[in-house]
C-alpha cells in the first residue's frame, strides 16, 4: 500500500460512519418517478469514485468541531453537483471510459446523460435550500456558475497550443478546484467560523483541488490505463493543452515542440507514444509535479492556524501525500 493510499485510508476511516450516512442519503435522493433518471444517476454514482469533495467537507467539519446534521445533506449536494459535471463532461469530451468502465453516455446515450445531469443539478439545489442558509446557497450557486464558466473556458482553449501555465491554471481553478473550495468553505459556514478562518478553509480547498487536478494531468502521461480507469492520451485526443504538454513544449527541441503543437491542434493521437516519450524525456513531468507540490504546500499552510486534532492531521496528510497518487 502506497503512502498516499494509507493516508487516504486513514482519513476515510475517520469519517466512515458519516460517509455511510451520506451514501444512504444519496441513494434516497436519487429516487425519481422516471426510472431512467434513477438508472443513469445510480450508474455513475456507484462507479466507485473517491467521493473526495464530500469527504473534504466532512473532514473540515471535524477539524472545526461542528456536528451540524446539515453536513450530511450538503456533502450529498456537492457529490451531486460533481456527478452532474461528470455526466456533462463526458458528453462534451465524447469520452468512452471512466473509472475503468463505459461512461454513462456510452452506456445510455448523450441525451440521457445530459438530461440526468440536469436532474442532479436541480436536485442538488432542492437539497441546499433545506439548509436554510443564504451563505451556503450563495457559496454553492457561485461555485456551480464558476464551474460552468470553467467548462466553457476549457472548450474555448481546445486545440490551442499557445495556452500558457497561467491560462491552464485559470481553467482548473474554475473547473475542478472550485467545488473543493466550496466544500471546505461550507464546513466553515456550518461551524460559524469567523471570516478569516472561513477564507483559510476555502484556500485549503482550492489549493488541494488544484494540486489534485495537476497530478491527474500528470497521470495522463505517466499512469497506466488499468490503474487510472481511463485511456492514456485522452486529454490530447480532446485537444486539451495541459501542463505536461505546456512544459514539454517549453523544454523540448523545436522539432519536439512542433510534434506536440500539431497533435494538440489536430487532436491527433497517432504519435501518442512519441509524445509520451517527449513529455517524459524533457523533464516536463517533474516540472508539473513541482507545480502540484507548490499547491499542496499552499494547502497545508492555509490551515496551519486550525486547532490540531485527528481531522486536521488527516487534512494535512491528504495534501502532503497527494504527490504519491498513482491512480
Amino acid at each position: 500500500m502506497s503512502d498516499h493510499t494509507s493516508s487516504t485510508a486513514a482519513a476515510v476511516a475517520l469519517i466512515a460512519e458519516d460517509m455511510r450516512e451520506v451514501d444512504r442519503l444519496i441513494a434516497h435522493r436519487l429516487a425519481s418517478g422516471v426510472p431512467l433518471v434513477g438508472q443513469v444517476a445510480q450508474y455513475i454514482i456507484s462507479a466507485g469514485g473517491k467521493r473526495l469533495r464530500p469527504a473534504l467537507l466532512l473532514l473540515m467539519c471535524g477539524a472545526l468541531g461542528t456536528r451540524s446534521p446539515q453536513r450530511f445533506n450538503l456533502a450529498a449536494v456537492v457529490e451531486f453537483i460533481h456527478t452532474a459535471t461528470l455526466l456533462h463532461d463526458d458528453v462534451v469530451d465524447d469520452s468512452t471510459l471512466r473509472r475503468g468502465r463505459a461512461t454513462a453516455n456510452e452506456a445510455f446515450g448523450n441525451p440521457a446523460s445530459v438530461l440526468v445531469g440536469d436532474f442532479l443539478y436541480s436536485r442538488a439545489f432542492q437539497m441546499m435550500v433545506e439548509a436554510q442558509d443564504m451563505r451556503i446557497m450563495e457559496t454553492l450557486a457561485e461555485a456551480t456558475n464558476v464551474i460552468a464558466e470553467g467548462e466553457v473556458l476549457q472548450l474555448v482553449n481546445m486545440h490551442d497550443a499557445t495556452l500558457d501555465e497561467e491560462g491552464y491554471l485559470r481553467v482548473i481553478r474554475s473547473k475542478t478546484a472550485k467545488l473543493f473550495e466550496a466544500s471546505a468553505r461550507i464546513a466553515a459556514i456550518l461551524a460559524g467560523s469567523p471570516p478569516a478562518l472561513e477564507r483559510a478553509c476555502a484556500d485549503y480547498g482550492q489549493a488541494l483541488g488544484t494540486a489534485f487536478q495537476v497530478i491527474d494531468d500528470v497521470l495522463d502521461y505517466d499512469g497506466s490505463p488499468a490503474e487510472m480507469g481511463k485511456n492514456l492520451g485522452d486529454d490530447l485526443r480532446e485537444g486539451k493543452c495541459t501542463l505536461p504538454l505546456i512544459a514539454a513544449m517549453r523544454l523540448g527541441t523545436a522539432r519536439q515542440r512542433d510534434t506536440i503543437r500539431v497533435a494538440i491542434e489536430q487532436g491527433a493521437t497517432e504519435n501518442i507514444d512519441e509524445i509520451i516519450a517527449i513529455v517524459r524525456g524533457t523533464g516536463a513531468l517533474d516540472v508539473t509535479r513541482q507545480a502540484a507540490a507548490a499547491e499542496a504546500r499552499r494547502a497545508m499552510e492555509a490551515i496551519e492556524g486550525l486547532s490540531r486534532n485527528s481531522y486536521t492531521e488527516a487534512l494535512l496528510q491528504l495534501a502532503a501525500q497527494l504527490l504519491q497518487r498513482r491512480s
